[in-house]
């Protein structure tokens, strides 16, 4: 018998954005693990993935040029790729690019559709809202609606600029962006009471060191009513060792609570050599992690993670692990720009000890996270009879629900409990087949009054 530590019942999110896998499919690559074919959807499933990111323009008419003139990032290829994910059984997370081509702190120029009315805010909040609601509103009548939303990609300049706005170098009118964020919020809150689903709402900022002079600032304007404070962060731009990135989400955390902070993006290189023409973006070690190698793309990984577990964040997303190199052209080069840092080899087989094997690692949930289990109730897991001790005194009496889940965030197993007096001991027998780490929730009356996790053995 072992006692057991609490732990946050807030599913922790380890994502892959997965934008690029249509179309690399499309431009012939073949997912393998080992000399076998996979689905790369079910494969990110299968070590520990629970969303996928899909990244969508809205008119990205520069595809008519490239290869075969088939468009991607746009509305089929995005519902494609939720679609992929949930039947793979993970959650979606759509990203608004609100741009025909890529959105960074260095280029948010608006859908060319829209020019004609950028000068005009109450035409433009319109147009967003429109665009935000009924491409939200085809996905959920399609049944792909997503989990998560986020406003803008890197919106460190705003959102929506002309091309002379954004040609002119970095500006940012808080009152228009303010006003145009709470537009497509709005939208996104309107899809949830037209379907009666909930969508989280996530905003994007490039640089963890930005990202809280940011929240100030939409805070201070009106843009509060959203549940995710998301960043990028990528050593090569941002040089903020995993301490200083932990110490920013913990002070993200204390100025505003009712959020949830991720890592929206990040990346490491499992080498230097290049598959193609297209030469590699990333190049640049974090001290310690050097040579490159896929081991210590993963243990860069599972350390950056730890970090951000240990001060309350709620998911790490790693961008492109599945842009391979092919034959296909981007809008710069021949091939993959990202070859170097995605988790295949140049013959798009899976490195199996390599990055992604950082989702399925055995972290410490329990450090710096914050105990909701009340002082009058403990749950002991019993390992040797496959059984949870709960003990309880001076609580409320009644049905009680206990749910357990495994450490990704799947529910394996619940039932109902009577409780009919203080002081007595229950004995609850979960059919756990497999060892590894898992949590339970007590709930009652739909709320959580003990959060626990534990170790099965076998």
């Amino acid at each position: 018998m072992s006692l057991i530590q609490s732990v946050n019942s807030q599913e922790f999110y380890f994502g892959v954005d997965l934008s690029y896998v249509n179309e690399m499919e499309s431009c012939g690559a073949l997912y393998k693990v080992g000399d076998s074919l996979t689905d790369p959807f079910t494969m990110f499933s299968d070590y520990g993935a629970n969303l996928v990111r899909a990244r969508l323009w809205h008119t990205p008419s520069w595809y008519d040029n490239l290869n075969m003139g088939i468009r991607f990032g746009n509305f089929p290829d995005a519902q494609q790729t939720i679609m992929r994910a949930h039947q793979a059984g993970m959650d979606a997370l759509l990203d608004f690019h609100l741009s025909d081509n890529w959105a960074d702190p260095s280029h948010q120029v608006a859908p060319a559709a829209w020019n004609n009315v950028l000068n005009n805010l109450p035409l433009l909040q319109d147009s967003l809202f429109n665009y935000i609601y009924s491409t939200l509103d085809q996905l959920a009548l399609l049944g792909t609606l997503p989990e998560i939303v986020q406003i803008g990609n890197e919106t460190n300049r705003g959102i929506l600029l002309s091309q002379q706005q954004n040609d002119q170098g970095w500006t940012l009118d808080w009152n228009r962006n303010s006003a145009l964020f709470n537009a497509a919020i709005s939208a996104v809150h309107a899809i949830e009471v037209a379907h009666g689903q909930e969508v989280k709402i996530a905003l994007h900022i490039a640089d963890p060191d930005a990202v809280g002079w940011y929240m100030d600032q939409f805070h201070d304007h009106g843009v509060t009513d959203f549940d995710i404070i998301g960043m990028s962060y990528y050593w090569q731009w941002h040089e903020m060792t995993f301490a200083a990135v932990g110490e920013v989400i913990s002070s993200l955390k204390q100025t505003y609570p009712d959020k949830e902070i991720m890592i929206l993006e990040t990346a490491y290189p499992w080498t230097t050599m290049n598959a193609d023409g297209a030469n590699n973006i990333l190049s640049v070690s974090y001290p310690g992690y050097s040579p490159f190698s896929p081991v210590r793309q993963k243990q860069w990984l599972i350390d950056l993670t730890q970090e951000v577990i240990d001060h309350g964040g709620k998911g790490v997303v790693y961008w492109e692990p599945a842009w391979v190199s092919t034959d296909c052209r981007t809008q710069w080069a021949v091939g993959s720009s990202w070859d170097n840092a995605t988790f295949f080899n140049a013959d798009h087989a899976l490195i199996e000890n390599g990055g992604i094997q950082w989702m399925s690692h055995p972290y410490d949930f329990t450090t710096g996270i914050e105990d909701v289990s009340q002082d009058k109730i403990k749950m002991v897991w019993v390992d040797v009879e496959n059984s949870f001790l709960i003990q309880t005194d001076n609580i409320d009496l009644g049905k009680k629900t206990l749910r357990v889940y495994s450490i990704d965030g799947k529910e394996i197993f619940v039932c109902s409990i009577d409780m009919v007096e203080n002081g007595e001991e229950i004995m609850v027998q979960v059919p756990l087949r497999n060892a590894g780490c898992y949590f339970a929730i007590l709930e009652s009356d739909g709320k959580e009054i003990a959060v626990q996790i534990f170790m099965h053995i076998n």
